[in-house]
């Protein structure tokens, strides 16, 4: 797979300056690029900017800003492009400024230089004309703040060739975003639902239905966003909405722009948000149906073409739009029945077939992914909006494709990856939430002990099974990484296992396989105290066997390099002394801290006593309880009802993020 490494931007506008800043900051050399010294020095004062604000925001530190200017160079010569893997075009919408300047990159940078367009809206097989090599060109189209929003969607053209898109795919990932695919069609995903949208409200508006306002307050209960679609055209720019929809007119009346949006866009006025919304419940559901029925229509519509899949729906807004709940969500939420009846609203009134692609059967998401090749199986834990957290669905998907790797006898090493900012970041609160409060208890027991079984398979299947953590790696993410033999981490991973500070103890074998991993003493530790380490401190004590990069990630992927040997690290005098001091003692001493720290530093000592006094006593006394009778993974299901019942756990469940105080109850 080609590697890339330097990246060049032509067009250092706010967007183009924001994917510049990002690929700095992810330690790529990035060269932008305009057509004269002043706009490319604007462009570099707003990197600074967001840069610095970053640093006051305590977002990052002033050495990562510092390292992120040092590898962008400004020019206003094309010509400095040659040595560039990757140029991406992010110059203003217009055909024939795209299409120029294509040809004049085609004739300067090599053929082995992948060319991208980050157009919002024109066709990608047909910009790919104006180079001479189309098979090395794509789109990537970036959402806004670029530098922020980690949503991109990547475009293959009809001749993108499949190795353009891998480098482009892994490129991406590095890049520190999270990417949905689609086919080349007008709006592409995101912009094909969002913008209609947008033009709907303003139809609204048009029609005197209600005032702005009125409309911005029900779309943000209904979507449960922070910003109506008129603040957020405000926001984004009118005129960027308004051309949007220009060009998904090809597609029939629906998408036609609306006489408001129009007036407003070419007035070059902001729309007039001020007063107070109307609280008359008729027009809030007029308002709430025709919203809904445009996103649904259009979702539908997305679906019978075939342009992508309900999984890139929502992630594009999840992601992207930062909805609460994406359209394949919000669907699910109304039933196939209701939304049938808001498609067919819509439908009617702008003269539009209505879709094929209504109901369950086509809201069908999967969140775990399989490939193969050669002996090499990868599973990837593929739900970045939410963190990969572990709900009921994502353990089905993941028994199956371990099973399929698993029965397969060409497979030798299965790895376990996760897409995102996180190998698993624990499992999904929500689902603990909705059965304590229905007093379901048996839902949690069933949850825990399919799990268990899932975990257990992996655990002691006879192939070589390693878990590569490229992020967060927390409670049940952890557990996870647990079962494989050989635990790999990117530089960036951390894991903890933070439930005894949302009253829970680790249910999917942690308090077992942690001991077999570290000790009693270290996995009692990091248990009690949810203490978060980095991926170097968790190579320090075993816990991970080996740190590595992207670049030998991806040869260990293909097959390319071996697999490193299991460590056993010797322990350095603070995690053995920590190791002695927590395999001696149990919780109530602990606690208590009336024995001699042994070795361990006396503030260290009073600090954890601390850190114990916070955690929920119900939990971590049942942790503690598990870990010393070592039992086996099985063993934690005994007392799930206990814990779950706590009011304790319905506490720290419910205020993630928040301080409380346990009561031991």
């Amino acid at each position: 797979m080609r590697t890339i490494k330097t990246v060049g931007v032509v067009g250092a506008g706010t967007m183009g300056a924001a994917i510049a800043q990002k690929f700095a900051q992810e330690g790529f050399t990035v060269l932008l690029a305009d057509r004269d010294q002043a706009s490319v020095e604007k462009g570099l004062g707003h990197i600074r900017a967001m840069l610095a604000q970053g640093v006051e925001r305590k977002v990052f530190s002033e050495a990562l800003m510092n390292d992120a200017l040092a590898r962008i160079t400004g020019t206003a010569d094309l010509h400095d492009m040659k040595g560039c893997d990757l140029v991406v075009e992010a110059i203003f919408e217009d055909r024939d400024a795209k299409a120029q300047l294509f040809r004049t990159l085609d004739a300067i940078v090599p053929p082995t230089t992948i060319l991208a367009t980050n157009t919002s809206s024109f066709s990608i097989t047909d910009l790919a004309t104006f180079v001479s090599h189309p098979e090395r060109f794509i789109g990537l189209h970036y959402f806004y703040h670029a530098a922020k929003n980690r949503l991109v969607e990547i475009i293959p053209g009809a001749h993108t060739s499949s190795e353009v898109f891998d480098a482009v795919r892994a490129f991406c990932e590095r890049s520190g975003k999270d990417a949905i695919t689609c086919k080349d069609a007008n709006g592409f995903v995101v912009n094909r639902y969002f913008v209609p949208w947008l033009n709907e409200a303003a139809r609204l508006l048009d029609e005197g239905v209600a005032d702005i306002p009125t409309i911005d307050a029900v779309c943000m209960r209904t979507f449960g966003i922070g910003m109506g679609p008129f603040a957020l055209m405000n926001a984004t720019g009118v005129p960027v909405a308004y051309h949007a929809q220009r060009t998904l007119e090809v597609f029939g009346p629906l998408y036609a722009v609306s006489d408001r949006l129009k007036q407003q866009a070419e007035a070059k006025q902001l729309w007039v948000l001020e007063g107070e919304a109307d609280t008359d419940e008729a027009k809030a559901r007029t308002i709430s149906e025709r919203m809904l029925g445009t996103v649904f229509l259009v979702c539908s519509q997305l679906l019978d073409e075939q342009v992508c899949g309900a999984v890139e729906i929502n992630r594009g807004a999840r992601i992207g739009l930062r909805w609460r709940k994406g359209p394949i969500d919000l669907m699910a939420r109304y039933g196939d029945a209701e939304v049938r009846r808001l498609v067919a609203a819509m439908a009617a009134r702008y003269g539009t077939p209505l879709p094929s692609s209504i109901g369950s059967a086509y809201w069908r998401m999967g969140f775990v992914g399989l490939r193969k090749k050669g002996g090499i199986a990868v599973i990837e834990l593929d739900r970045p909006e939410d963190s990969n957290a572990l709900n009921e669905l994502v353990v089905r998907q993941l028994d199956a494709k371990f099973k399929e790797a698993d029965e397969d006898p060409s497979i030798s090493t299965i790895f376990l990856i996760g897409s995102g900012k996180a190998f698993m970041a624990g499992a999904d609160i929500k689902f603990f939430v909705d059965h304590m409060k229905k007093g379901d208890l048996e839902g949690i027991d069933r949850f825990t002990k399919y799990g268990q079984e899932v975990f257990a398979r992996i655990d002691s299947t006879p192939k070589q099974v390693v878990a590569v953590l490229n992020g967060l790696t927390l409670g049940g993410g952890l557990e996870l990484a647990l079962c494989a033999d050989l635990i790999l981490a990117l530089p960036g991973a951390k894991l903890a296992f933070p439930e005894t500070g949302i009253g829970i103890y680790p249910g999917l074998g942690g308090t077992q396989r942690s001991v077999d991993r570290v000790g009693k003493g270290l996995a009692k530790y990091l248990i009690h105290t949810g203490r978060m380490l980095d991926a170097t401190q968790a190579e320090e004590i075993g816990l991970v066997d080996r740190v590595i990069d992207r670049d030998r990630l991806a040869d260990l992927l293909d097959g390319r390099e071996a697999l490193p040997q299991r460590c056993d690290p010797e322990l350095t005098t603070k995690w053995s002394a920590l190791a002695e001091f927590f395999g001696k003692h149990g919780v109530d001493e602990l606690l208590t801290m009336d024995q001699e720290p042994n070795g361990l530093d006396p503030q260290e000592a009073a600090r954890i006593k601390k850190i114990l006094s916070s955690k929920a006593p119900i939990a971590l006394r049942l942790a503690d309880r598990l870990i010393d009778e070592a039992k086996g993974p099985s063993s934690e299901l005994a007392h799930l009802q206990t814990v779950f019942s706590s009011k304790d756990a319905m506490l720290g469940l419910t205020s993630i993020g928040k301080k409380v105080e346990y009561s031991g109850v």
